[in-house]
């Protein structure tokens, strides 16, 4: 049965008991909505049933879902609205308590033609993620179901003229263009095709399922998930950053006055199936205001947020905060403190006071989506910001989140700066770092644009059957390979790669202070090796990094049904996963200059047991372990995420050179972007348990090496 819930997301807006090309879900009518009821019998000769019949059981009680239907189907859906929030909480404690997959999936067939689709999705997406008898179900890409929140809306009126009149089979891919939000006499609109990147885009919707931050405590409470919010929002911002100046703009202002005009504009020509309403623009230099909007249940003061921001701020400069369930002072303590703020400021339901620090990462964003209509008197929806899926579309995104990044390294500036020892692996030196492409220069990264196309017929409501592909033009980078020479003077012993890059100069071509610098270094790779007495030769594949998920995981490309087991469970969870197409930045024509840092530190340092006893890597599925942790385990490094770039430097290091140990070595790189656009080799179904190169041929584990 469990193999059959994908086809649940199959069409959201169509009722259940409509036919989904070879399926068929036999509702019971008591459970159809009341629209269609007394419509039954001609419903149901109208639509005959053919094919593979999914039965749905009858349950002896329902759940009352009268809470949940308070927001209406037709409305959008965002899970930063306390409202919004509430409502999906309740469906996802209701299908966590189901007490058997047919239970789950009775109540998903009553459920889902009666809630919002938007909200529908999210919770059953969290629950099948989290129950244990469906994490080996693979859910659709985000992108299929809801493709009206990822491309031009345009795209949408052009695939319905093609599939109603080019039989399946004939049918040409509707070509998204690559520039449609804005044209270049918007400066933000360089980097246009990084935020509003599929990929990019359903990594941040499928980061938040796997760490939600309300619902039942057990779908919430991961291991250090407040530190991991920090980490992977700051590497996102630094991603940003390298991109910007690869096209020749500053570095983000972090928006750090609530009362300033925000100077970009964003004009997303995104359409709202659901809604059906154009998501909402704003204008440039907008001024964000109190929210009163009575339907959204939203009465929040821009003074709120100063107050909930002043008193984490106070909270890290008195080195502790206060527990509302003890009444206790909780020390910000080097092992805890950065996992104890990032719950807080994210507002998750494991900050240890939620009335006294607030909601400000969450309400932030919605001050931002309504800075258009604050107090509701045109009836608009909230823009862009206000939904996991889209936000990163907009400029403002990585203002808002550089301003919360400050705040988490004003913690970060108190802790001690790691000393030498800390630093240093005793015996250990990096003597080599190189990066090799196939006929191409040594230390030389190359990128150009590539073509794919994803299938969307599958979240084309009301329309007919039958395949119909849209094209995306996405960033990409040429594979290549690491090599690195580390020298071991000892006996055997094991030590963990931490690989990053960052630019060499910033954007007035000066060489940075490390102290700026650090801030700016992007993680590539990390992985373990085992180094043997004198010189070790490593050579690591890009392919194989421990931050990313290759494409057709991103997107799904991939059966309907996967057998249940480790490899759909590692599919759904290795969903969440930075796209491997983005690894690189996209540097320039000329050769954009940035520096390769590699660190071997000791894995006696770095290695968790996890609570089944085994060490990091075997909890799960560990393709992007750096930003999505391990299913059921321990954050697979003890150190603090972004170690060493975490704390500020220790005295009289200006200099990254300076910073170096001899475990450490920098070798100078660029990144050299090509003009052209190439078609995606072909390749066979993603091997789900594991990355696959170009050849779609399986690479061999290099955990450990």
């Amino acid at each position: 049965m469990a193999q059959n819930l994908p086809f649940l997301f199959d069409r959201p807006n169509e009722p259940l008991f409509i036919k989904r090309d070879d399926v068929n879900f036999d509702v019971p009518t008591d459970y159809w909505p009341d629209r269609y009821k007394s419509l039954a019998s001609s419903i149901q000769s109208r639509f005959p049933t053919s094919g593979q019949v999914i039965p749905v059981q009858k349950i002896q009680q329902l759940p009352n879902i009268s809470e949940i239907t308070a927001l209406g189907r037709r409305e959008n859906f965002s899970i930063f609205n306390p409202f919004h929030r509430k409502c999906a909480t309740k469906l996802v404690e209701i299908l966590m308590n189901a007490s058997n997959v047919d239970q789950f999936l009775s109540i998903c067939a009553y459920t889902r033609d009666k809630v919002n689709p938007y909200l529908f999705v999210y919770a059953a997406s969290v629950a099948m993620l989290h129950r244990s008898d469906t994490r080996g179900v693979s859910l659709p890409a985000h992108v299929q179901i809801f493709p009206e929140l990822y491309m031009d809306s345009s795209v949408f009126g052009r695939a319905r003229e093609e599939i109603s009149i080019v039989p399946t089979g004939s049918r040409m891919p509707i070509e998204v263009p690559r520039d449609y939000t804005a044209s270049n006499l918007d400066e933000e609109h360089r980097v246009a095709y990084w935020r509003e990147d599929v990929g990019i885009n359903l990594h941040h919707w499928h980061w938040h399922l796997v760490y939600p931050f309300d619902g039942p405590l057990e779908v919430v409470r991961k291991d250090r998930r407040g530190e991991l919010f920090y980490y992977m929002h700051q590497q996102i911002v630094a991603r940003y950053n390298f991109e910007r100046l690869s096209n020749g703009l500053p570095r983000v202002r972090r928006h750090n006055n609530l009362r300033d005009p925000i100077p970009e504009a964003y004009f997303p020509k995104l359409d709202s199936f659901v809604a059906s309403r154009i998501w909402p623009a704003r204008q440039a230099d907008s001024v964000l205001s109190d929210l009163r909007r009575d339907a959204d249940q939203l009465h929040v003061d821009i003074l709120d947020l100063e107050r909930w921001r002043d008193r984490i701020i106070s909270a890290i400069q008195d080195g502790f905060v206060r527990d509302a369930a003890t009444q206790r002072d909780v020390p910000l303590d080097e092992a805890r403190g950065i996992d104890i703020l990032g719950n807080i400021i994210e507002a998750s339901l494991l900050s240890v006071n939620r009335n006294r620090y607030g909601d400000f990462h969450n309400i932030g964003h919605l001050m931002f989506a309504y800075v258009h209509d604050p107090d509701n008197r045109y009836l608009e929806t909230f823009g862009i910001m206000g939904d996991p899926t889209t936000a990163m579309r907009d400029p403002v995104f990585y203002a808002w989140h550089s301003y919360m990044d400050s705040i988490f390294q004003e913690y970060k500036s108190i802790l001690i700066p790691y000393t030498e020892q800390q630093l240093t692996f005793d015996g250990v030196r990096v003597t080599e770092v190189g990066v090799i492409i196939e006929n191409a220069r040594s230390n030389e990264f190359l990128t150009f644009w590539q073509q794919d196309d994803i299938e969307l017929s599958r979240g084309l409501d009301f329309q007919p059957r039958g395949s119909v592909f849209a094209r995306l033009t996405h960033l990409q980078h040429a594979p290549f390979t690491y090599r690195i020479r580390i020298e071991n003077n000892g006996q055997r012993r094991s030590g963990t790669v931490r690989i990053f890059m960052a630019p060499k100069f910033d954007e007035r071509g000066a060489s940075y202070l490390f102290r700026d610098q650090r801030g700016l270094f992007v993680e590539l790779d990390k992985f373990t090796v085992t180094l043997q007495n004198g010189s070790n030769v490593i050579e690591r594949r890009s392919t194989e990094s421990s931050v990313t998920i290759p494409f057709d995981q991103t997107f799904r490309i991939i059966p309907n049904r996967l057998p249940t087991g480790t490899a759909g469970e590692n599919f759904n969870y290795c969903g969440c996963g930075w796209p491997q197409h983005v690894l690189i930045a996209k540097g320039n024509a000329e050769g954009f200059r940035a520096e390769l840092f590699v660190m071997v530190s000791d894995n006696r340092n770095d290695v968790v047991q996890q609570q089944n006893g085994n060490s990091a890597g075997n909890a799960g599925c560990d393709d992007a372990q750096s930003y999505c942790g391990l299913r059921g385990g321990l954050y697979p490094d003890r150190r603090a995420m972004g170690f060493p770039f975490d704390r500020l430097p220790r005295v009289n290091v200006n200099t990254l050179t300076q910073f170096l140990t001899p475990n450490m070595r920098v070798q100078d790189t660029t990144i050299r972007f090509t003009d052209r656009t190439v078609a995606r080799p072909s390749v066979g179904v993603q091997n789900t348990a594991g990355n696959q190169n170009q050849t779609g041929q399986r690479l061999p584990s290099s955990r450990p090496m």
